[in-house]
């Protein structure tokens, strides 16, 4: 379920690399669109049924209202369906719905330092930031893991903020390469981390900042890692609502969400896999009620603490109780 729905054409599709597309996304008679801010991302129908979630690749615009939104499409030629659509299907001039812009991964201004760090098509959400950050003339850099630089989406913008950012190639012909452990160890004190790249890479980042604060480290996952919560055994539980005083039985092999649906209790929703953060909630300790048994890949161990991503937890004792 979406909050909002978006009719809007494709004004411009540019090959940025030999695998990832850029779309420019205008509004079908020119009117602005909503605002959004660094690290948001869109909800993109695509042809053939499929729902994507993709992060705008650009800052939103220091004044006036938004004309555009820019996406980066990577082909995974082994997905679910959603990248092969809009690059072989979709084309200039073509209408597309689209959700309004949320953010499940936005940026902390307290940080002293924002260290950036991006793998591949990953860069998107990271993108935007560093030209935020660069506005306003806060303290950043934004490190970009790639193949090759003929690998290197949205190469314009990222000259476009010289010396801040760092580039990381593994082409054996001519490399650029950084220690990723020894960029994470260096930071200034009071800095946090962004992250946002493929399974691997994020993994390797996660490991070097072990040392960080948990709430200082901030993560955004294409998709689950293949060690994901359906790898998990699900029991049922009962999912208590504080604000309406009712029970919900929730089944074995259903979600909450599903749960929810059913009985026609609206909870927005997009990826349904814990990656997005679409259908957080808070959750809270009653008299009979435990905590969550956390199964997504979008809150960090301080949210946790009273958030949940009703998609995929469950209760750790048979019940669960949320603010809703």
């Amino acid at each position: 379920m979406l909050d909002r729905t978006l009719t809007v054409r494709v004004a411009r599709i540019d090959a940025l690399t030999p695998e990832i597309r850029a779309f420019e996304l205008v509004h079908p008679w020119g009117r602005a669109l909503p605002g959004w801010a660094a690290g948001a991302h869109i909800d993109v129908h695509t042809p053939g049924g499929f729902m994507r979630q993709y992060s705008l690749a650009s800052a939103p615009p220091a004044g006036g209202a938004p004309m555009r939104y820019l996406i980066g499409v990577k082909r995974e030629p082994v997905s679910r369906g959603g990248s092969l659509a809009l690059h072989e299907q979709v084309a200039e001039g073509d209408l597309l719905a689209i959700s309004a812009p949320r953010n499940t991964f936005p940026l902390h201004r307290q940080a002293r330092h924002h260290l950036l760090l991006a793998g591949g098509i990953g860069l998107t959400p990271l993108l935007a930031m560093a030209e935020q950050l660069s506005r306003e003339g806060a303290a950043f850099t934004l490190a970009v893991f790639a193949r090759s630089r003929s690998h290197l989406p949205f190469a314009e913008p990222l000259a476009a903020l010289g010396a801040r950012v760092r580039l990381h190639l593994d082409d054996p012909v001519a490399p650029e390469k950084l220690d990723l452990a020894r960029l994470i160890g260096e930071s200034p004190e009071g800095s946090h981390l962004y992250l946002c790249g493929p399974g691997g890479f994020m993994q390797a980042a996660r490991t070097a900042a072990a040392h960080w604060r948990d709430d200082s480290v901030h993560l955004e996952y294409f998709a689950p890692p293949s060690s994901g919560a359906d790898d998990a055994p699900s029991e049922p539980f009962v999912l208590r609502l504080a604000q309406r005083g009712i029970s919900v039985p929730v089944a074995a092999g259903q979600s909450a969400v599903e749960a929810l649906h059913d009985l026609g209790i609206g909870v927005p929703t997009s990826c349904e896999q814990g990656v997005c953060g679409t259908c957080v909630v808070p959750w809270l300790a009653r008299p009979g009620s435990g905590a969550p048994e956390h199964r997504d890949f979008c809150l960090s161990a301080t949210e946790r603490q009273r958030r949940v991503a009703l998609c995929c937890a469950r209760a750790t004792s048979g019940t669960l109780t949320i603010d809703l």
